[in-house]
């Protein structure tokens, strides 16, 4: 049982590092806002993976992504809310550098933490993970409750673990980017990266 969970924590681990829509939007946070609001952020995608694991548990996201309609539903306001905040960045980047983070209150732009639950919450492909790949990884011979449960919170917590280390990693790197040549740089790059994932979730099958 040790080896099958070490392996799907493999799995997981490597589900968590490929780059995506969590890891933009955390990277526009903590550009506009600071390492402190990015970390927030980040505690409201992990917030997003419980709720959605508590859905696939109570059988909600296999309805939903069993619906055509719901799912549909759910991808289009998803993708329109990934555009919004790559748009916001754009603009928000468009000219002169951005006001610096220890001065721009968290009015500014909005609730980090709700922000990063949003974007997961909104993301369907997370219900056909949970309630398609998710269940395969779970060890033989535990019950299915307690298995889900446990690589929900595995999940989180490499998620948890990952963002938290990319914010520290970037709040290093602080100097850097206070140049305002490079944070205009970055939060436009940032931006034209969330339309994309946005268009690319409006267009998943």
């Amino acid at each position: 049982m040790l080896t099958h969970f070490l392996a799907a924590a493999g799995v997981l681990g490597t589900l968590t590092v490929l780059p995506g829509p969590d890891l933009a939007v955390v990277t526009r946070r903590a550009l506009v806002a600071g390492p402190a609001d990015a970390l927030r952020t980040v505690g409201g995608i992990a917030t997003g993976l419980l709720i959605w694991g508590a859905q696939t548990a109570a059988g909600l996201a296999a309805v939903l992504a069993a619906s055509p309609t719901a799912y549909l539903a759910v991808k289009l306001v998803g993708a329109g809310y990934l555009v919004f905040l790559g748009a916001r960045s754009l603009w928000q980047h468009r000219r002169a550098a951005p006001a610096d983070p220890a001065t721009a209150g968290p009015a500014a732009v909005g609730s980090p933490w709700r922000t990063g639950l949003v974007s997961n919450v909104l993301n369907p492909k997370i219900a056909v993970f949970y309630t398609g790949l998710l269940p395969t990884l779970a060890p033989p011979g535990m019950p299915a409750a307690w298995a889900m449960t446990l690589l929900v919170l595995l999940h989180a917590t490499l998620t948890l673990a990952w963002l938290g280390g990319y914010v520290l990693l970037l709040s290093k790197a602080g100097p850097f980017l206070h140049e305002p040549r490079i944070r205009r740089a970055l939060g436009r790059t940032t931006g034209v990266a969330l339309i994309g994932f946005g268009l690319a979730v409006a267009a998943w099958p």
